[in-house]
């Protein structure tokens, strides 16, 4: 017997070849299946009689077969297949290309429908290339054909999402029968409160109505049920998260209000409103028993970092540890160079660790720091005398590994045993406060994977039965505003906190977009701003001519190796040039970043290693090659490493693409200063896969679409609250809790 669970290799007519290219679609039970959904509808209901088809129109029509023969062109050699198609009113000739095998399934009388285009050559009208279905004479002989009866034609036909051979056409004529077969069978997953609440379709009649529609209405009615319903457990996998984080435990923090005065006189600056406000919510998260889940949203330079580091100073002071992770060396050491300082004069100790080197900022010589070894470090943190690890993702690998020591089944594909893991991992006293820099998906467990200490037979898979863990709190911060449907579904479990104002004195970027024949124009200008001390950006999307994207090559795209030449050489023979990327050791990228902050390079070519967190007030010019091959938010990351001082900034845009959608991104960059606003305008033009990344984590394409539907999504996290709140373990929807284990197994939030 046949059920939603069984394997697509125990369908009929599914063969071996077949179950290959479903499973690379990653469909692999009959469930997968039936939720693998039409992206379009080809309308071929118009059915007309021969004598009525007119030049151009895609109709439909039925007759009989009177001739059906292969030829071939004389000069392209062409395979042709023509006929002649038959009904009471007239009779016209039919052309499939590149098709012989037609032959062999029509035959001469055979009855048939076929919907296509009618076009014109020198014998006449004839419809080309047409789908087709053979029919019974009973059929034949009716005007108004059921729904049920044809499948690729005289009706609206469903277009999926395809792979290499395995057609439209072939899908339908497997999910017909499937659908027939569970028709009425299946349970609806939603609560039927929920279904007459929103004037939902029934699963068992969406499920048919989504892939063989009567209307556009009801296929639209179909959709928007599916939709909901995708939406429906993604929030409500995010509130569970949410309800399971709020039954944790922390260790308190209690707001230190002495040490906080005292480090915002210490500051050469005044905090901006929106930064006291979001260090406000932040602090009184802290003080709490519960987690802290809170996302650090601010635009690029609004003064993110000295929020988190007074989070973290009244973490420390409370006896607690704080770790900060980034997601580049440049940018960790920056952030260890800026927090040591800032902290000096409050004696707490401060040390960095990346995959390649290890420091300790000095309590006595202010900006001096020491080498320490990998042991002696891990050792410190360990027993407590480290105050602040900042690290990259060395902080929770192994030093012997790039690979996350939390993901154990990602661990046992590379080979690796827990005990190999453990054996180099940071372990934390006391730890109060994680703080990630442009990585929001962070979760419960990995969090207490920082924090817990293992003996050494204790398995990862043991954590959901530990007891007494204490949970540190989490801050996320990110540059990238998040819209706020995403903000509603996909990031639900976090609290946001919000930096929309720069500090005073900021000028706003002028941001163009540069014709070809102006690029001369444009090196003009750079050189008048380098005459006055200023400081060059010119990012390319690559590293060299020949490097590939996605297995094919970049012919038409900029180069940093190459663009450097034509500069240093060419454009500004007379300017210091230099170049970075991420191939280079770190050592050379920090020499390369400290000639140019103090100006022994004027222009830097670089690719995007630039993008996040790098602070060169002196820099006001920030040059694009081949924008177009860049998103939105990335744009804006780029512009945002410049105008970081009160002189004058720029931002100049190159791109020889000749796309509408192109110019349509490159202009609302220059029309919107606010990365707020700029993020609901990307989110318009490309989607949340596109920009945040999200299509890596699995969510259906229903989902992906809807998450721009803002009353849609406000819609549905009201039903799950409201479920939620009635029944938070969902005791009484079993059916409910089993699909929702299915639907986290499917998407990866973390």
């Amino acid at each position: 017997m046949i059920t939603l669970s069984t394997s697509i290799d125990k369908i009929p007519k599914i063969g071996p070849v077949y179950v290959k290219k479903l499973h690379k679609m990653g469909i692999k039970t009959v469930q997968d299946i039936l939720y693998h959904f039409p992206h379009r509808y080809d309308d071929f209901s118009n059915l007309v009689p021969i004598s009525k088809v007119k030049l151009n129109q895609t109709c439909c029509i039925q007759g009989k077969i009177l001739e059906i023969k292969n030829s071939r062109t004389w000069k392209k050699r062409m395979a042709i297949t023509q006929a002649i198609v038959e009904d009471k009113t007239g009779a016209i000739r039919i052309v499939w290309f590149n098709q012989p095998y037609l032959t062999k399934s029509l035959k001469i009388g055979d009855n048939v429908c076929l919907a296509g285009k009618v076009a014109l050559d020198k014998q006449g009208a004839y419809l080309s290339n047409p789908a087709y279905e053979k029919l019974s004479p009973k059929e034949l002989s009716s005007r108004s054909l059921a729904p049920y009866n044809l499948t690729h034609v005289g009706r609206l036909v469903p277009v999926y999402p395809e792979t290499e051979k395995l057609s439209s056409r072939w899908l339908r004529y497997i999910l017909k029968p499937l659908l027939l077969e569970f028709r009425n069978k299946i349970a609806d997953p939603l609560p039927e409160k929920i279904i007459k609440q929103e004037n939902l379709l029934p699963l068992n009649n969406a499920l048919w109505q989504i892939h063989f529609p009567d209307s556009m209405a009801l296929a639209k009615k179909a959709q928007n049920r599916f939709a909901f319903e995708e939406l429906f457990f993604i929030e409500l996998a995010v509130l569970k998260e949410r309800l399971k984080l709020n039954q944790k435990a922390a260790a308190a923090a209690p707001m230190n209000i002495k040490v906080l005065k005292k480090f915002t006189k210490s500051l050469p600056f005044k905090l901006t409103d929106d930064q006291k406000k979001s260090a406000w919510q932040i602090l009184k998260d802290l003080g709490k028993s519960m987690p802290m889940n809170r996302l650090l949203e601010g635009d690029v330079g609004s003064g993110k970092t000295v929020v988190a580091v007074m989070a973290a100073l009244n973490t420390v002071k409370a006896g607690l540890q704080a770790t900060i992770m980034a997601p580049t060396e440049i940018l960790t050491k920056q952030h260890f160079k800026e927090i040591s300082h800032l902290l000096y004069p409050f004696k707490i100790s401060v040390a960095l660790l990346t995959g390649k080197e290890d420091k300790l900022a000095s309590k006595k010589l202010k900006n001096e720091t020491i080498e320490i070894s990998r042991k002696k470090l891990l050792e410190n943190v360990k027993n407590g005398k480290i105050d602040i690890l900042i690290g990259t993702h060395a902080l929770i690998s192994p030093s012997s590994s790039r690979v996350s020591s939390f993901f154990y089944k990602d661990l046992e594909e590379f080979g690796f045993k827990p005990k190999k893991i453990k054996k180099n991992r940071v372990k934390f006293k006391n730890l109060g406060l994680v703080i990630i820099d442009e990585q929001h998906r962070f979760g419960i467990e990995q969090r207490a994977r920082l924090c817990e200490s293992y003996s050494e037979d204790t398995k990862f898979s043991d954590y959901e039965n530990s007891k007494g863990v204490l949970i540190p709190h989490l801050l996320s911060m990110t540059a990238t505003p998040i819209p706020r449907t995403l903000a509603l579904t996909i990031y639900g479990d976090l609290d946001l906190s919000l930096i929309n104002e720069l500090p005073k004195g900021r000028k706003k970027i002028i941001t163009e977009i540069v014709a070809p024949a102006d690029r001369q124009k444009t090196y003009n200008f750079i050189k008048k701003e380098v005459k006055k001390g200023r400081r060059v950006f010119v990012v390319c999307p690559r590293i060299e001519k020949n490097e590939k994207k996605d297995g094919l090559p970049w012919t038409d795209v900029k180069a940093v190796k190459e663009e450097y030449e034509k500069l240093s050489k060419k454009i500004f023979p007379n300017l210091k040039v230099g170049m970075l990327h991420g191939k280079l050791k770190s050592k050379e990228k920090e020499k390369i970043m400290r000639d140019f902050k103090i100006g022994k390079i004027e222009i830097l070519v670089s690719t995007s290693v630039i993008e996040v967190g790098i602070d060169i007030p002196e820099a006001t010019v920030m040059m694009i090659e081949g924008a177009d091959r860049f998103g939105l938010a990335q744009l804006h990351q780029f512009r945002g490493r410049v105008g970081r001082s009160k002189h004058q900034s720029y931002c100049f845009l190159f791109t020889d693409s000749p796309s509408k959608k192109t110019r349509q991104r490159l202009k609302a960059l220059v029309k919107c200063e606010s990365g707020f606003d700029l993020s609901e305008q990307d989110l318009k033009i490309r989607g949340p896969g596109e920009i945040y990344g999200v299509r890596q984590w699995g969510i259906p394409d229903l989902a992906m679409d809807a998450l721009k539907n803002l009353p849609l999504v406000e819609k549905t996290r009201e039903s799950v609250k409201q479920l939620l709140e009635q029944d938070p373990e969902l005791k009484k929807f079993p059916l409910l809790r089993e699909r929702l284990k299915g639907f986290r197994a499917k998407i990866h939030l973390e």
